[in-house]
């Protein structure tokens, strides 16, 4: 007699409804919420946390200095970076790290509910489920550089030819985390790749 899996038709059920269930919400909330804002039907995006030049910032000073662009700076180091009135361009700006952000981690929850939905058959070392592991760990590392970078250039777009741009410096911050968890789901996608063929080839000796 075999031993029993532990695993669960029942168990895969409620897998692929949380997978799909984090997929409806970072869709809302990531994506249709921060695309209606920068159309203008909801209220958009207004703030940007920034680091500054300085250790510490006179907020009148720094909304005066900019007050013709609708813009106001209050904090010391990580300050926020607020639009009065954002224009298409400034929303637009302002919303597009988190919306591209947004699409890379729905695309990793798509490619995880995928694998999910093999585990009904009892066996997740399938070809397929190698693949969609190599493209999980092709997107974190992407989103370990797009991140920081995206938000870098964007917050320079967004205060280039005003005062904040001698007070705001061009800088990004890339953590290493992202960059090994990328690199431990390719070396797990190479384990799930090496399953398959080492499953294929001993149903191919039967």
């Amino acid at each position: 007699m075999g031993a029993k899996s532990w695993w669960s038709r029942t168990d895969s059920r409620l897998l692929e409804a949380a997978l799909g269930l984090a997929t409806l919400l970072v869709g809302v909330f990531g994506v249709l919420l921060p695309a209606l804002g920068v159309v203008g039907l909801i209220d958009p995006m207004d703030t940007r946390e920034v680091e500054t030049e300085a250790a510490t910032r006179v907020p009148g000073t720094a909304t005066d200095a900019v007050a013709g662009h609708g813009m106001t700076l209050a904090g010391s180091h990580q300050a926020d970076l607020v639009f009065a009135h954002p224009d298409l361009g400034q929303r637009l700006l302002l919303a597009l790290p988190e919306l591209v952000g947004s699409l890379l981690l729905l695309l990793i929850l798509a490619l995880l509910l995928q694998m999910a939905r093999t585990l009904r058959g009892g066996d997740v070392f399938v070809p397929k489920n190698a693949r969609r592991l190599s493209v999980i760990g092709l997107t974190v590392l992407v989103q370990a550089v797009l991140g920081p970078a995206l938000l870098a250039i964007t917050t320079e777009m967004l205060v280039s030819g005003t005062s904040m741009a001698d007070q705001i410096p061009f800088s990004a911050t890339f953590t290493g985390e992202y960059v090994l968890l990328a690199f431990l789901v390719l070396a797990l996608g190479e384990v799930f790749r090496r399953g398959a063929r080492l499953r294929a080839d001993i149903e191919g000796l039967v």
